[in-house]
């Protein structure tokens, strides 16, 4: 009976010990599968992050100076739809400085307004899980800043929204514009425009800031130079060959 229950336990160890290294051989393929090219989920998440970080750094802090948004033509902001009418009836009748100085300062105020994304951004950035990173490094050319995007546009709007508001007034902005839309509601037979130029100043601050982000993650993705840390070129290796 002894000699039967010493066997049964030598048996039972001996099975613990196969299922135990079939879960260890499981567990090591579902890393290898994981990590892709060398490549674990810390340093995933770690070069997204770094990945969206240079964007923010390199592109969206462009925008902040004189000029960032008005002599860049991929995010000028120029005269809303409703108002390309206006913008063309003022310079017919000789006031072309005046539609130009209209465009000039909703760009001021757009430049102004994107100092106060940075923060908002790192905080997305931060939160971003490695579920999010590989979904990223897999998608396609601008996934990274499509997440960012749907993690920070209703909070950057409410951010910016104020600010713009406040710039308007900083940077002269209403002052032309009541000019603007004075002169053009006099003019005879035109129908009177009365726009909400704060809320389309920040929705096209909001695009722009979000059009260069995609530019500088195109870069990373498919520049190899782009890829200016250790970091960057292992994890876009990756992508490489995805």
């Amino acid at each position: 009976m002894k000699k039967i229950l010493i066997l049964s336990l030598c048996i039972s160890l001996s099975s613990y010990a196969q299922v135990k290294e079939t879960l260890a051989q499981k567990l090591s393929r579902l890393s290898t599968q994981l990590s892709g090219v060398g490549v674990g989920g810390v340093d995933i998440a770690s070069g997204l992050k770094e990945a969206l970080n240079k964007g923010i750094t390199e592109q969206v802090s462009k925008l902040t100076a004189v000029d960032g948004f008005y002599r860049n033509e991929a995010v000028k902001i120029l005269m809303p739809p409703e108002l390309q009418k206006v913008d063309a009836t003022l310079r017919k009748i000789g006031l072309s400085s005046l539609a130009d100085d209209g465009i000039k300062v909703l760009n001021r105020a757009a430049e102004d307004a994107v100092k106060e994304a940075t923060p908002i951004f790192v905080s997305a950035v931060k939160n971003m899980s490695f579920t999010d990173a590989k979904n990223i490094l897999l998608g396609n050319e601008s996934a990274a800043t499509t997440y960012l995007q749907g993690n920070t546009n209703t909070a950057l709007y409410a951010k910016f929204n104020p600010v713009i508001k406040t710039s308007f007034e900083k940077v002269g902005a209403d002052v032309v514009w009541k000019n603007i839309i004075n002169k053009y509601n006099t003019i005879p037979l035109v129908k009177k425009v009365n726009p909400d130029l704060t809320d389309y100043t920040t929705n096209q601050a909001l695009a722009g800031v979000f059009k260069m982000i995609a530019v500088e993650e195109k870069d990373i993705r498919t520049n190899i130079n782009a890829r200016t840390s250790p970091l960057l070129k292992k994890v876009f290796a990756m992508q490489d060959k995805k």
